[in-house]
């Protein structure tokens, strides 16, 4: 139990330096550290129970893939281009 509360600790800690990312990236991570977290507070609240442990990450992962979708910044464009079509296309971004 103590391990469980140690690595949720740890990946609580690690979250804030998850930097700026594309939506797709957020949503991953932020799956992961929900999981994560999601396992190790059902671990604790059941006294390490399997299946409320695995109900926790399910729920964690979940709600952290679609928090992190949602909080990331817009990307804005730093290049304009053209496509194959002649279409005006992004073709590289402001990384910040």
């Amino acid at each position: 139990m103590k391990k469980v509360l140690l690595l949720t600790a740890a990946v609580a800690l690690a979250a804030p330096l998850m930097g700026c990312n594309s939506p797709g990236e957020r949503a991953a991570g932020g799956a992961v550290i929900g999981g994560l977290g999601g396992a190790g507070i059902g671990a604790l609240a059941s006294g390490g129970s399997t299946g409320a442990t695995l109900a926790g990450a399910a729920v964690g992962a979940a709600s952290g893939a679609v928090v992190g979708a949602a909080t990331a910044p817009p990307q804005r464009c730093a290049k304009w281009g053209y496509d194959y079509y002649g279409n005006r296309t992004c073709v590289a971004f402001y990384n910040y």
